[in-house]
């Protein structure tokens, strides 16, 4: 290698180690990237119904905005903090309970297998079954873990500062898209210059169809989870139906945590209701997996379930919690970027070499 390409290839890695370095303040831009394609997607529709320019479409999209906003902050955030807060302060009720439950199943089982509840199971029920404090330091950790996940336990102000920047980056980007999209032209090689345009093109496609069908897919579950617990009569229903909704954007570990929460609930009324409400959210994702899903995300980048999996890993280790967030726009990025330029451009044009012929003995 020439002097040249070494120089090259040590910039390239100070490059690396430099994003790597940066990588919480590259998280929150893709997010910013994220809610501006948001943005966007509705200014697009706007237009098209419409008919009207991008500035007045831009407005109307923002005070479209702003007015859901505010609707939330006054009708809908305020009952879901007190309920979410009133979740919270019965899981370690929920933890006892099923405690209790496991301790009388075992008693059960070892008075119908044995004649008695010392013998038998009594040594594994004894064991598996922890004391008064070590069920309540449980609970805590189960409420203290799932409030760090949720992110809603840390630096509240450090929180705020974080979405500030994201908000006003999403919106500075919306106002100028193209501007921006062709920043990133420029930081390619002349010669592939137009066609990573069209790569780009097709990842903000690609986000669109996906934030439009999570968003369908969303509400689809938060109403069909609403009126399920209502049917049960498990308490606290809008907090359980808001909390399904939200966490269904995170594929496989979104669902299950929205299940936890109703689960609790209804232990503490009756054994039987958890064991409904678990059923009862099993059909709702079957429902939004199998019907919902396909029906509204035709146009969207099929991403495989190992796949989905593993970039919520690979992300949430590298990023934290954010990243587990944005863990699918981010593969659907990625998978759009691997196809068409790993795999289209350079994959697909290599051509098999001739066989070199040996020379001399």
């Amino acid at each position: 290698m020439k002097f040249g390409d070494w120089l090259g290839l040590l910039g390239l890695t100070a490059s690396l180690a430099l994003l790597w370095s940066l990588r919480g303040g590259v998280i929150l831009v893709f997010a910013a990237v994220v809610l501006a394609m948001a943005l966007c997607t509705l200014v697009g529709a706007v237009r098209q119904r419409l008919g009207c320019g991008r500035p007045p479409a831009l407005l109307l999209s923002l005070l479209a905005v702003l007015l859901v906003v505010l609707v939330a902050l006054t009708t809908i955030l305020p009952p879901f903090f007190g309920q979410f807060a009133q979740l919270l302060q019965k899981l370690p009720e929920s933890a006892d309970r099923l405690v209790e439950l496991v301790q009388t199943a075992m008693t059960s089982v070892s008075r119908m297998l044995y004649g008695s509840q010392e013998a038998g199971l009594g040594w594994l029920r004894q064991n598996l079954t922890p004391g008064p404090e070590a069920r309540g330091a449980l609970a805590s950790s189960l409420s203290g873990g799932l409030l760090r996940l949720l992110g809603l336990a840390g630096n509240l102000g450090a929180g705020l500062l974080q979405t500030l920047f994201v908000v006003a980056v999403a919106l500075m980007i919306a106002v100028q898209p193209q501007a921006y999209r062709e920043v990133a032209v420029l930081l390619v090689p002349s010669f592939y210059r137009r066609r990573f345009r069209q790569v780009l093109l097709q990842c903000g496609e690609a986000l669109s169809a996906w934030m439009v069908g999570v968003l369908i897919s969303s509400l689809c579950v938060g109403i069909l989870a609403a009126i399920g617990l209502s049917l049960l009569g498990v308490k606290l229903v809008a907090a359980n139906a808001v909390l399904a909704g939200v966490l269904n954007i995170i594929p496989n570990i979104g669902p299950t945590l929205s299940t936890l929460f109703p689960m609790s609930v209804a232990l503490l009324q009756d054994p039987w209701k958890a064991l409904a409400v678990l059923v009862l959210y099993i059909i709702v994702q079957n429902l939004e997996s199998y019907l919902i899903t396909p029906s509204v995300m035709h146009h969207q980048v099929a991403l495989l379930p190992g796949l989905t999996l593993t970039a919520q890993l690979l992300f949430t280790l590298v990023f934290g919690p954010l990243g587990l967030l944005l863990a699918l726009p981010l593969a659907v990025c990625l998978q759009v970027i691997v196809r068409e330029v790993l795999i289209h451009d350079v994959l697909d044009g290599w051509k098999r070499r001739p066989r070199l012929e040996r020379l001399g003995p």
